[in-house]
């Protein structure tokens, strides 16, 4: 009997659906999570991009800022567009502040293409995954990266995707796209570890 990588999803704002989706067509079972037990039941977790503030504030609200960090210790994370800023140490900026997750040595920058008006699409060259399409709503990107952290893909000198052992971020959506190959690396990483 095979068992499946199971993929966590946060689920407590955000694109969940779309993330669900994609884990599934990349060859893993995938779940909600929404509590500390479900996080338990996951091999790997995905924080989806959505709005940074209050996915910060539910986490806090439904006791999985602590679970969370523990389970990244030993387990695959991807984090996309504001699931990258949860994961950084820091939003950088006038108002430097602290993120409650704290899992990866990157300064992001929120909002730092501009505007929802600002959004764009672009062919994107990453390290070891080559060409992918790359969907950047209101993106982030990443102002710097600690000695840990290697930068996997950059669009005008600006850092948007990188990686650090098992934690995995991206400033765009590979959910809204019908290209598997970001998902493939990431379900890839749960072997590893």
């Amino acid at each position: 009997m095979v068992i499946m990588a199971r993929v966590g999803v946060l689920a407590l704002q955000g694109a969940v659906s779309e993330h669900l989706d994609m884990a599934r067509r990349a060859g893993a079972y995938s779940l909600a999570v929404t509590s500390p037990d479900d996080l338990a039941q996951a091999d790997a977790l995905v924080i989806p991009g959505g709005e940074s503030t209050a996915i910060s504030r539910l986490i806090r609200q439904n006791g999985l800022e602590d679970p969370v960090r523990a389970f990244a210790r030993s387990h695959p994370v991807l984090g996309t567009c504001a699931g990258l800023i949860l994961c950084g140490r820091e939003i950088g900026g006038p108002d430097k502040e602290p993120q409650p997750l704290g899992l990866m040595d990157i300064t992001v920058e929120r909002n730092g293409f501009g505007r929802q008006a600002d959004s764009f699409e672009t062919p994107l060259t990453v390290e070891g995954m080559g060409t992918v399409p790359a969907v950047f709503i209101r993106a982030p990107y990443i102002q710097s990266a600690g000695p840990g952290a290697r930068v996997l893909a950059s669009v005008g000198g600006r850092a948007v995707m990188a990686e650090q052992g098992n934690i995995l971020v991206a400033a765009f959506h590979p959910e809204l796209t019908d290209d598997l190959t970001v998902y493939r690396y990431f379900v890839g990483k749960i072997k590893a570890a």
